[in-house]
């Protein structure tokens, strides 16, 4: 059964998920958090709308070749958190990761904001102390500190790099960040170079020595240009479409991703919709990605 004193067990769920994790490989759960928002708010409406969105998508995906019928994948609902304490809510994400792995199931968490992957972080180095972050984002969230919190969305990077014990990001897309965090992204040679349009030959060679590591993917939506995702709060021109998406994917088939999240969709901002219809289709692709991956 669920745990109760963790989940809000009464809200949406994406299509096709159980509510008892019993017999399922994958869980999701979401954190309806934007504290620290540092632009437009509206981050923690994402999950639920990505719940909402779901069931205007098929199930079976051409790409992948695979059907979300033949997964079985639980959603927990929404986590109880003290939205006014930013360190209470990684702790309880931690504790959220922590109670999915122990139901051997591969988590897939749904934002709200950036600064909850650090919690998440640190659940998944308990059982995988070799693991490697992969951050498909527009920002390089390397900052110490932003507006005197250091738990702050725009320090979700580095936040993760305290508790990774191998100390390694291999950051794609990223087009925005201060001259430090550049600098530094380029010495530790962990800026990955992957332009729109075009093959991930580069990201493939970053990924190659680490092929028998456990990866946690993270995905800031603002990864995507905000011309096909402009539902988020820092949005950045110059990003990536969804064929790019997907030659991200065919990458990452052939490595073994442990653990995996999707944030900082504002769905309020776009009216139209078209942005939690994005997310939802990146959530379909990650459960179809991860199933078996363990």
């Amino acid at each position: 059964m669920i745990n109760k004193n963790l989940f809000d067990v009464e809200s949406a769920m994406f299509m096709g998920a159980k509510r008892s994790p019993d017999n399922c490989s994958i869980g999701i759960f979401g954190v309806n958090y934007d504290g620290t928002c540092s632009y437009k708010s509206g981050a923690r409406f994402g999950p639920n709308a990505i719940r909402q969105v779901s069931t205007c998508l098929e199930t079976f995906c051409p790409k992948l070749e695979k059907d979300l019928e033949d997964i079985n994948y639980v959603d927990f609902g929404s986590l109880e958190i003290n939205k006014n304490d930013s360190k209470s809510v990684i702790e309880s994400v931690k504790s959220a990761t922590n109670y999915l792995m122990s139901r051997s199931l591969t988590p897939i968490m749904l934002g709200g904001e950036h600064s909850i992957t650090r919690g998440a972080i640190e659940a998944v180095v308990n059982k995988y102390p070799d693991l490697i972050l992969v951050q498909l984002d527009a920002h390089a969230d390397l900052r110490n500190s932003y507006m005197g919190n250091e738990h702050s969305h725009a320090c979700a990077m580095q936040r993760c790099l305290d508790v990774l014990p191998k100390k390694k990001i291999l950051q794609v897309g990223i087009r925005s960040g201060t001259k430090e965090e550049f600098k530094f992204m380029r010495q530790k040679n962990q800026l990955v170079n992957f332009t729109p349009g075009e093959n991930a030959k580069e990201f493939k060679k970053a990924l190659l020595p680490y092929s028998n590591f456990p990866i946690y993917l993270t995905i800031d939506l603002d990864w995507f240009d905000p011309s096909l995702l402009p539902g988020t709060g820092t949005p950045e021109p110059g990003g990536f479409f969804w064929n790019d998406f997907e030659v991200i994917l065919d990458t990452l088939k052939n490595f073994r991703i442990v653990a995996s999240d999707i944030v900082e969709l504002s769905p309020e901002i776009d009216k139209s919709g078209v942005s939690s219809v994005v997310a939802a289709k990146v959530l379909r692709s990650l459960i179809m990605l991860l199933e078996n991956m363990q």
